[in-house]
């Protein structure tokens, strides 16, 4: 059986070193609740926090997915935390950012020795074809540029049966890496990956990530429905993601983009 993931509070204190050469980088904030770590960091980044500003939960009591949805974690179960990172320019060029967080993403955990990694458009991380973390990007829009909150929620042991009913079925850490690693490791090759991805972003957008979003693609060429609420929008091809990150679907009438929906596989 899998070891459990200690549940203790990051230290920054133990976190700095082994952030490495990117320690610099980070403003570190632990708390042990709060409601949400992205609600809290926007609100500080209106405030003038800096780029880089790493806000940690222990618990977080109402935590936001994409769509309006929950992320429930705790202490023993999972990893949440919330990254402020700020860009020059407009809106337009942070399209695909969401992917480009999950490819960091995934490289962390596969430094770690994490096999059966990938990526589901638009963000999120799948193990072994379950969904062991989410992505959430808000974004402003500020005098110097833009400024970018990412949300990021892992499951270091799966979630608790009860009513709930998952859109995809759950995945932890825990199934893939034993002994696990502490978690103070696990976030700086979170916070490692993250700093190299978004400063390639940075400079050049989602383009120059693609071909390596591409190789994570975990569904690519698979039927797949676009799900629009409960509605279906669309079924095709899964063909990954363009070059501004917009999903490409193989439809009866040719190559789509689509800019929105939620992905779910087509049961023949």
């Amino acid at each position: 059986m899998a070891q459990l993931f200690p549940a203790c509070q990051i230290d920054p204190g133990r976190l700095g070193p082994l952030l490495g050469p990117a320690r610099g980088r980070f403003t570190i904030v632990v708390l042990a609740e709060c409601s949400s770590t992205s609600t809290v960091l926007l609100e500080r980044a209106r405030q003038g926090a800096p780029s880089g500003s790493l806000l940690i939960a222990d618990d977080q009591t109402a935590g936001r997915g994409r769509r309006g949805r929950s992320w429930l974690s705790s202490p023993s179960a999972g990893l949440t935390f919330s990254l402020l990172w700020r860009f020059a320019g407009t809106v337009a060029r942070l399209a695909g950012l969401s992917l480009a967080v999950g490819l960091a993403v995934a490289r962390a955990l596969e430094r770690l020795g994490a096999t059966g990694v990938g990526l589901k458009w638009p963000n999120d991380i799948l193990l072994g074809g379950g969904k062991v973390g989410g992505i959430l990007v808000e974004l402003e829009t500020v005098p110097a540029g833009m400024l970018a909150v990412i949300g990021i929620g892992l499951n270091l042991q799966m979630p608790p049966a009860g009513d709930e009913a998952f859109i995809h079925p759950p995945a932890a850490l825990s199934q893939a890496l034993s002994p696990p690693p502490d978690r103070h490791r696990l976030l700086a090759e979170l916070m490692i990956e993250l700093a190299a991805v978004l400063d390639r972003f940075d400079a050049g957008g989602f383009a120059v990530l693609r071909a390596d979003w591409q190789r994570q693609h975990a569904w690519q060429d698979r039927p797949v429905r676009l799900l629009d609420g409960e509605r279906v929008d669309r079924q095709g091809i899964c063909l990954g993601a363009d070059e501004d990150g917009a999903l490409l679907l193989q439809t009866a009438t040719g190559i789509e983009r689509c800019l929105s929906g939620d992905l779910s596989l087509r049961v023949a």
